[in-house]
């Protein structure tokens, strides 16, 4: 049975509905938990039947968005510090926070360890496609990369695509500004050449393309992806208040959006971010889910689930045992 470790102060809302996230995982998913955080503020939002299935580890420290990510080493009272912690010594298997993604990529990196032959690990997200997920790495872990960064992150995107996404055979894309392979800049022509060395690679990729389920995998620095990330979030925000502004201007649409009431209901889900939980940090010797500050109880609950899978999945293990293939090429 996989144990999560939980920063249960991490996020904006305090502890709250990390706690409603956990309480409501336990009624999907048998798993065990470890809190880190607040004792006595934790004791209070646990239900007394809950508590035998829970332990806690007391962090009477916070890192909050305000301070810098560097900050985390020396507060080791912390409760993402002390959280990180328990899977670096194996008393947990992965690790979930809503709290400073900056700190918790930075723990989860140094203080856990990178996989054999990952030179650095990536974060990763989910985007919705015609006819389901794409995966885009690396949104944020890495601003300047390297051309052999970019393979690797190829290589782990295949492997959390075939383990996790069940895509026997995974394209895997460089987003460029161009489909040729001179387009570019100097990082991707590189990047490029690399690549062509995994059969998965299928060139150069655009921007439509993240969403047109033409590409399973998506590479790009984290620089170029955290930019797509936050582009992608702004535009679906701006259609979303276009559609409703439009709807409550009109009788005929007020009529019809009651008809496209589920298409709506599975317009919101595909582009909700609690339908995913978070981010994992892939490349890493264990697992971190990176959750969104303003995450709610839906998207701790998905969270978690994604811990859950991505160690039962074995990713890691696909991940070195690829990497290896490749280096005896």
């Amino acid at each position: 049975m996989v144990t999560v470790a939980i920063d249960a102060m991490g996020g904006d809302f305090g502890p709250k509905p990390i706690i409603s996230g956990l309480l409501e995982a336990f009624k999907e998913r048998e798993f065990k938990a470890i809190l880190v955080g607040n004792k006595n503020e934790i004791l209070s939002l646990l239900p007394q039947g809950i508590k035998d299935k829970v332990s806690i580890v007391e962090a009477n420290d916070v890192i909050s968005m305000s301070d810098s990510a560097t900050d985390a080493f020396k507060r080791k009272n912390s409760s993402i510090y002390k959280a990180v912690e328990l899977v670096r010594n194996k008393e947990a298997q992965a690790v979930v926070s809503a709290g400073h993604s900056g700190a918790t990529m930075s723990l989860a990196t140094l203080r856990i360890g990178r996989l054999k032959n990952v030179s650095r690990p990536a974060i990763a997200t989910l985007m919705p496609t015609k006819t389901g997920k794409s995966l885009v790495l690396d949104v944020g872990a890495n601003v300047d990369c390297k051309p052999e960064h970019l393979f690797q992150f190829g290589v782990m995107g295949e492997a959390y695509a075939q383990t996790l996404l069940k895509v026997k055979e995974p394209r895997v894309g460089l987003l460029s500004n161009g489909e040729e392979a001179s387009k570019g800049n100097e990082l991707t022509k590189e990047a490029y050449q690399l690549l062509q060395h995994l059969p998965s690679f299928i060139g150069n990729v655009e921007g439509n393309n993240i969403f047109d389920a033409s590409t399973d995998v998506i590479v790009c620095d984290g620089f170029v992806g955290n930019l797509v990330l936050k582009t992608s979030e702004g535009v679906a925000d701006t259609i979303s208040h276009f559609i409703k502004g439009y709807i409550r201007k009109s009788p005929i649409a007020i009529a019809g959006s009651l008809l496209m009431k589920k298409v709506f209901r599975k317009l919101k889900k595909e582009i909700d971010y609690a339908e995913y939980g978070g981010a994992p940090l892939i490349g890493i010797n264990g697992c971190a889910i990176i959750g969104h500050g303003k995450s709610n109880s839906k998207a701790v609950k998905n969270a978690i689930f994604q811990a859950i899978d991505y160690v039962n999945a074995g990713v890691n293990i696909k991940i070195e045992s690829r990497l290896e293939e490749i280096s005896a090429l």
